[in-house]
């Protein structure tokens, strides 16, 4: 075995322990399913419209959970309950806190209120960790890794960055990130100060100038000819990457073009954001006329049982009778609420938020599942 196959694999088992917190004293961890509470610690400017937020529980606690994955932010704005995913842009190789890095969007309704009114000491709710986009699940057989990223896209990929530069992996990492300009370049100052390290290559592309700044590196969008050019061997690498839907699409075909195994290729399943503000609510029963079948629900870990119409998914019905449970997209997209479905049947419609070998185990998402028959579902 090559001195360098030795050394992927070494590394391959070092990143499979990304998902458990380091010792550290007698802290336990910090648990959503028991203690849901974080406390805002600090906030960080890092560019003109990006800030990060950094959070803990209320007592001392460590976080686990694997780079790439979101955390659910359960908040009340202006007296509505609102749901959003975001992931989480520091490394569990740094337990004590964890942090979110949000763009403010116009016109968005999470976003605005958490650069406004979000301070330290605050406290909010979330759940999580959760998601199968990170580089624990599908790490690099070869130790080579090329992450994309467009906007708020970078934070997935700061996050595996981050944790790679942490352990002093042997991982062979280029980070491209695509940007307005060098102003809007998030992470741009750690990003260089990782770079110095041999094994690390952090690449730019700029679509013009800052109001101060001129730009001598990569100009305009993500192609296949820049990225031939700014990483040659990218074909042989593990590639994440994380931007708006337009730009994922777009690194997709670029791909397929030159005739990449797909098989390596891994993305952000969705973006939050994108998706209409209308969309972020859960609707109520569709119907409740006595002439739809009606269905009874058992949440085991909740013990509470709803009633729930045949013409209604499970989640709307469960909201509407006051329960919290996790949920964020609400249209079978993000995974947030996957369930165990003990027993009984439902019609799921889901948009590739859950996989079939989850079917296959019992799993269902909630918020796109009518009932067929009672149903016991362990939430």
């Amino acid at each position: 075995m090559s001195a360098v196959t030795e050394a992927a694999q070494t590394d391959l088992l070092a990143a499979k322990r990304l998902t458990v917190a380091p010792e550290t004293g007698a802290l336990p961890q910090w648990d959503s399913e028991e203690d849901d509470v974080l406390v805002c610690r600090e906030i960080r400017q890092e560019t003109h419209d990006v800030k990060t937020f950094v959070f803990s529980g209320r007592s001392p606690r460590l976080h686990s959970y694997k780079p790439g994955q979101f955390l659910t932010l359960d908040l009340t704005i202006n007296g509505q309950q609102v749901n959003r995913c975001y992931t989480i842009s520091s490394a569990p190789t740094r337990p004590h806190t964890v942090a979110i890095t949000t763009k403010r969007f116009a016109g968005g309704v999470v976003s605005p209120w958490m650069h406004d009114h979000l301070k330290p000491g605050m406290e909010i709710r979330a759940m999580g960790p959760m998601g199968e986009f990170n580089c624990v699940d599908h790490a690099s057989a070869n130790g080579k890794y090329l992450l994309l990223s467009a906007g708020s896209g970078i934070t997935p990929s700061m996050s595996m960055a981050r944790s790679f530069h942490d352990l002093a992996l042997a991982t062979d990492t280029v980070f491209l990130h695509s940007a307005r300009s060098p102003a809007d370049i998030i992470f741009r100052d750690e990003l260089a100060l990782m770079a110095r390290e041999p094994n690390f290559r952090a690449v730019s592309v700029c679509e013009h100038d800052s109001p101060h700044e001129g730009w001598g590196g990569y100009r305009g969008r993500l192609s296949l000819p820049l990225l031939q050019v700014a990483v040659p061997d990218f074909l042989d690498r593990e590639v994440f990457a994380c931007g708006p839907a337009p730009y994922m699409a777009g690194a997709r075909a670029i791909l397929e073009q030159a005739g990449f195994d797909m098989a390596r290729y891994h993305e952000e399943s969705f973006k939050f954001e994108d998706l209409a503000p209308e969309d972020a609510g859960v609707s109520p029963p569709a119907n409740t006329d006595d002439a739809v079948k009606t269905f009874k629900v058992e949440f085991t870990k909740s013990r509470r049982t709803v009633e729930v119409p045949a013409d209604t998914n499970v989640l709307a019905a469960a909201r509407a009778a006051g329960m919290r449970l996790p949920s964020s997209c609400t249209r079978g997209l993000c995974g947030t609420c996957k369930s165990k479905l003990v027993s009984g049947e439902v019609s799921m419609q889901h948009q590739g938020g859950i996989r079939q070998r989850e079917i296959d185990q019992g799993m269902v998402l909630i918020c796109c599942s009518k009932p067929l028959s009672d149903l016991v579902i362990e939430r």
